[in-house]
Protein backbone atom coordinates (compact mmCIF):
# COMPACT_ATOMS: atom_id res chain seq x y z
CA UNK A 1 0.00 0.00 0.00
CA UNK A 2 1.19 3.63 -0.34
CA UNK A 3 -0.06 6.48 1.71
CA UNK A 4 -0.20 9.76 -0.46
CA UNK A 5 1.51 11.83 2.78
CA UNK A 6 4.43 12.58 4.38
CA UNK A 7 2.26 13.09 7.67
CA UNK A 8 3.96 12.05 10.39
CA UNK A 9 1.16 11.29 12.28
CA UNK A 10 -0.61 9.28 9.70
CA UNK A 11 2.83 7.36 9.06
CA UNK A 12 2.98 6.19 12.38
CA UNK A 13 -0.48 5.29 13.06
CA UNK A 14 -0.21 2.92 9.86
CA UNK A 15 3.35 1.54 11.57
CA UNK A 16 1.60 1.18 14.61
CA UNK A 17 -1.22 -1.07 13.02
CA UNK A 18 1.14 -2.98 11.58
CA UNK A 19 0.46 -2.17 8.38
CA UNK A 20 3.24 -2.39 5.58
CA UNK A 21 3.90 0.93 3.37
CA UNK A 22 5.44 3.25 1.48
CA UNK A 23 4.57 7.08 1.45
CA UNK A 24 4.47 8.98 -1.47
CA UNK A 25 2.70 12.75 -1.16
CA UNK A 26 0.09 13.58 -3.45
CA UNK A 27 0.52 16.31 -6.25
CA UNK A 28 -2.81 18.56 -5.36
CA UNK A 29 -3.19 21.50 -5.44
CA UNK A 30 -5.76 21.55 -2.23
CA UNK A 31 -6.55 25.04 -2.92
CA UNK A 32 -7.75 24.77 -6.04
CA UNK A 33 -9.89 22.09 -5.09
CA UNK A 34 -11.14 23.74 -1.89
CA UNK A 35 -12.39 26.92 -4.06
CA UNK A 36 -14.15 24.66 -6.77
CA UNK A 37 -16.12 22.98 -4.02
CA UNK A 38 -16.68 26.62 -2.39
CA UNK A 39 -19.91 26.39 -0.24
CA UNK A 40 -19.70 22.39 0.17
CA UNK A 41 -20.19 21.00 3.55
CA UNK A 42 -16.56 20.58 5.21
CA UNK A 43 -17.31 16.94 5.40
CA UNK A 44 -17.47 16.99 1.30
CA UNK A 45 -14.18 19.18 1.09
CA UNK A 46 -12.10 17.05 3.30
CA UNK A 47 -13.44 13.49 1.53
CA UNK A 48 -13.15 15.45 -1.86
CA UNK A 49 -9.44 16.41 -0.85
CA UNK A 50 -8.69 12.65 0.10
CA UNK A 51 -10.10 11.18 -3.09
CA UNK A 52 -8.15 13.49 -4.85
CA UNK A 53 -4.81 12.59 -3.21
CA UNK A 54 -5.52 8.97 -3.61
CA UNK A 55 -6.34 9.47 -7.61
CA UNK A 56 -3.65 11.39 -8.23
CA UNK A 57 -0.95 8.91 -6.75
CA UNK A 58 -2.76 6.34 -7.93
CA UNK A 59 -2.13 7.08 -11.64
CA UNK A 60 1.37 7.18 -10.65
CA UNK A 61 1.61 3.82 -9.09
CA UNK A 62 -0.34 0.87 -11.41
CA UNK A 63 -1.64 -1.83 -9.79
CA UNK A 64 -0.83 -0.49 -5.87
CA UNK A 65 -3.56 -0.04 -3.88
CA UNK A 66 -3.03 3.98 -2.36
CA UNK A 67 -4.28 5.75 0.66
CA UNK A 68 -5.54 9.07 0.78
CA UNK A 69 -6.25 11.27 3.59
CA UNK A 70 -7.38 15.05 4.92
CA UNK A 71 -8.65 17.10 8.04
CA UNK A 72 -10.10 19.96 7.72
CA UNK A 73 -10.96 22.22 11.15
CA UNK A 74 -14.18 24.65 11.25
CA UNK A 75 -14.97 26.69 14.10
CA UNK A 76 -17.53 29.26 14.44
CA UNK A 77 -18.72 28.32 10.71
CA UNK A 78 -15.02 29.47 9.72
CA UNK A 79 -12.81 27.07 7.86
CA UNK A 80 -9.47 27.21 9.11
CA UNK A 81 -6.29 25.59 7.27
CA UNK A 82 -2.44 24.70 8.78
CA UNK A 83 -1.33 28.24 10.62
CA UNK A 84 1.29 29.90 7.73
CA UNK A 85 3.37 31.65 10.54
CA UNK A 86 3.66 31.69 14.36
CA UNK A 87 1.45 35.02 14.22
CA UNK A 88 -1.50 33.06 12.48
CA UNK A 89 -0.97 30.45 14.43
CA UNK A 90 -1.77 32.48 17.82
CA UNK A 91 -4.78 34.30 15.77
CA UNK A 92 -6.20 30.64 14.98
CA UNK A 93 -5.86 29.58 18.76
CA UNK A 94 -7.55 32.92 19.79
CA UNK A 95 -10.61 32.26 17.23
CA UNK A 96 -11.14 28.64 19.06
CA UNK A 97 -11.11 29.62 23.01
CA UNK A 98 -14.02 28.47 24.94
CA UNK A 99 -15.56 27.38 21.37
CA UNK A 100 -16.23 23.88 19.48
CA UNK A 101 -13.92 23.41 17.29
CA UNK A 102 -14.90 20.19 14.66
CA UNK A 103 -12.61 18.35 13.33
CA UNK A 104 -13.50 16.63 9.60
CA UNK A 105 -11.50 13.79 8.35
CA UNK A 106 -11.74 11.64 5.44
CA UNK A 107 -9.79 9.29 4.07
CA UNK A 108 -9.74 7.22 0.16
CA UNK A 109 -8.62 3.96 -1.09
CA UNK A 110 -7.67 3.72 -5.01
CA UNK A 111 -6.34 1.51 -7.36
CA UNK A 112 -5.40 2.27 -11.11
CA UNK A 113 -7.77 5.65 -10.98
CA UNK A 114 -10.54 4.47 -9.39
CA UNK A 115 -12.02 5.29 -6.09
CA UNK A 116 -12.33 1.90 -4.28
CA UNK A 117 -13.57 3.65 -0.97
CA UNK A 118 -13.95 6.70 0.61
CA UNK A 119 -15.45 7.70 4.49
CA UNK A 120 -15.45 10.30 6.26
CA UNK A 121 -15.20 11.31 9.92
CA UNK A 122 -16.12 13.87 12.56
CA UNK A 123 -14.81 15.20 15.99
CA UNK A 124 -16.19 17.73 18.32
CA UNK A 125 -13.22 19.44 20.67
CA UNK A 126 -14.10 21.61 23.29
CA UNK A 127 -11.93 24.13 23.81
CA UNK A 128 -10.67 25.59 26.98
CA UNK A 129 -10.79 29.63 27.23
CA UNK A 130 -7.28 30.57 26.74
CA UNK A 131 -5.29 33.68 28.27
CA UNK A 132 -3.23 35.41 25.81
CA UNK A 133 -0.44 33.93 28.31
CA UNK A 134 -2.00 31.03 27.83
CA UNK A 135 -1.34 30.43 24.17
CA UNK A 136 1.74 32.78 24.21
CA UNK A 137 3.34 29.50 26.08
CA UNK A 138 1.66 26.95 24.25
CA UNK A 139 3.25 28.25 21.34
CA UNK A 140 6.70 28.49 22.85
CA UNK A 141 6.58 24.97 23.44
CA UNK A 142 4.80 23.78 20.53
CA UNK A 143 5.96 26.05 17.92
CA UNK A 144 6.96 24.83 14.63
CA UNK A 145 5.89 21.67 15.36
CA UNK A 146 2.04 22.21 14.72
CA UNK A 147 2.98 24.17 12.14
CA UNK A 148 1.53 21.36 9.91
CA UNK A 149 -0.99 20.68 12.04
CA UNK A 150 -4.50 21.77 11.08
CA UNK A 151 -6.40 23.22 14.49
CA UNK A 152 -2.65 23.95 15.88
CA UNK A 153 -2.31 21.28 17.82
CA UNK A 154 -1.05 17.67 18.38
CA UNK A 155 -3.24 15.72 21.16
CA UNK A 156 -0.72 13.06 21.20
CA UNK A 157 1.47 16.20 22.45
CA UNK A 158 0.67 19.41 24.51
CA UNK A 159 -2.02 19.90 22.21
CA UNK A 160 -3.88 17.57 24.71
CA UNK A 161 -3.99 20.56 27.30
CA UNK A 162 -6.75 22.89 24.88
CA UNK A 163 -9.29 20.71 25.20
CA UNK A 164 -11.86 19.95 28.19
CA UNK A 165 -13.98 17.58 26.41
CA UNK A 166 -13.27 15.64 22.79
CA UNK A 167 -16.00 13.76 21.33
CA UNK A 168 -15.02 11.29 18.74
CA UNK A 169 -12.13 8.73 17.41
CA UNK A 170 -9.10 9.12 18.65
CA UNK A 171 -7.61 8.41 15.27
CA UNK A 172 -9.55 11.03 13.36
CA UNK A 173 -8.22 13.70 15.88
CA UNK A 174 -4.74 12.12 15.02
CA UNK A 175 -5.93 12.55 11.32
CA UNK A 176 -7.35 10.25 9.53
CA UNK A 177 -10.33 7.49 10.39
CA UNK A 178 -8.12 4.94 10.64
CA UNK A 179 -10.81 2.43 12.19
CA UNK A 180 -12.78 3.39 9.02
CA UNK A 181 -9.33 2.25 6.94
CA UNK A 182 -8.62 -1.07 9.08
CA UNK A 183 -12.46 -2.29 8.34
CA UNK A 184 -12.00 -1.14 4.58
CA UNK A 185 -9.17 -3.15 4.18
CA UNK A 186 -10.50 -6.00 5.49
CA UNK A 187 -13.05 -5.65 3.26
CA UNK A 188 -11.20 -5.44 0.11
CA UNK A 189 -9.45 -8.63 0.94
CA UNK A 190 -6.23 -6.41 1.46
CA UNK A 191 -6.03 -7.60 5.66
CA UNK A 192 -6.75 -10.42 7.04
CA UNK A 193 -9.99 -10.72 9.37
Amino acid sequence: MILASNSASRRAMLEAAGLSFASQPADVDERALEAALAGAPAATVALELARAKALAVSATQPGELVLGSDSLVVCDGRRFDKPASRAQAAEHLRAFSGKVMHLHSAAALARDGVVLWSAPDLAALHVIAMSPEFIAAYLDAEWPAVAGCVGVFRIEARGVTLFERIEGDYFTILGMPLMKVLGALRDLGELAR
